[in-house]
């Protein structure tokens, strides 16, 4: 019977726009999370501890020897671990591939970039860049006791390891559909759903103030004399400007009671739903 994964670590720096997101759904897959930072200036270090991740510091980019000796040095050597290096082209959508890889039993299983074409049994293990590395506990003893020189080879032949170099993912065409398509696309279609005041009356008040503010200007030009017709139509301009000032200042004041009434419930933790 194969190990579990039991931890996973990510590896990398200056990740704060993701480090909560992806501890939160690394904890799902495993027991524990760790995080080996590399460098860190933003904040990716509070924002890990304010989750209560366990943060290992390093001063540059370790080899897979080096993540093996570090994890046995302070005492997490059981199961299986599954280590991530978080770059700027890791996508959350990658890490399925991962786990799955991991629940296949290997003792080492290596995905690495590295350039040319050479036998993978050849390839220097400290000079590889890590795309992921699984270790089970034996695994992980044996590459610990590496010379940085070493290659796949020099581990024990009884260990189950495989080396996979990464390759250029194929890029497919996206659909996308109309909530998709754009910024604005996707704030009507909200407005739209949530019955918003800013478009319920922010638009038709803003279309009717444009237009009686257009049309008041042609008056003077219109009409030559007082009567009847002349006095309806001014009397339905101003109508009709006031009506758009009054909608717009209405949709606003319905946007911002909203906002208050919202952050009351957030605050006292009112139930949602009907009243």
């Amino acid at each position: 019977m194969s190990q579990q994964l039991s931890r996973v670590v990510l590896i990398g720096q200056d990740i704060e726009l993701r480090i909560v997101s992806l501890i939160v759904r690394c904890r799902e897959i495993a027991k524990e999370v760790l995080l080996f930072d590399t460098g860190s200036v933003d904040d990716t270090l509070a924002l890990a501890r304010e989750v209560d991740c366990e943060i290992i510091p390093f001063s540059e980019y370790p080899s897979p020897s080096e993540l093996c000796q570090v994890l046995q040095r302070i005492g997490h050597s059981e199961g299986i671990t599954l280590f991530i290096p978080v770059s700027p082209t890791w996508k959350l959508s990658d890490l399925p591939l991962s786990v799955n890889r991991a629940r296949e039993g290997w003792d080492v299983h290596h995905l690495y970039r590295a350039e040319g074409d050479g036998d993978p049994d050849e390839v220097v293990l400290s000079e590889t860049e890590l795309g992921h590395l699984i270790v089970s506990k034996a695994g992980c003893s044996a590459l610990a006791e590496l010379e940085p020189s070493a290659t796949s080879a020099s581990l024990d032949a009884s260990l189950k390891v495989r080396l996979v170099k990464a390759t250029k993912p194929i890029q497919l065409a996206q659909r996308q559909s109309l909530a998709t398509a754009s910024r604005f696309a996707q704030l009507f279609y909200w407005m739209l759903e949530s019955k918003h005041p800013l478009l319920l009356f922010g638009i038709p008040g803003i279309v009717l103030f444009v237009l009686g503010y257009r049309l008041s200007g042609d008056l003077a030009s219109m009409f030559t004399e007082l009567n009847s017709t002349s006095i309806g139509v001014t009397l339905i301009t101003i109508a009709m400007t006031l009506i758009g000032l009054f909608a717009m200042m209405v949709a606003l004041i319905l946007y911002i009671m909203g906002k208050q009434v919202a952050r009351v419930q957030h605050q006292y933790n009112w139930p949602k739903g009907n009243a």
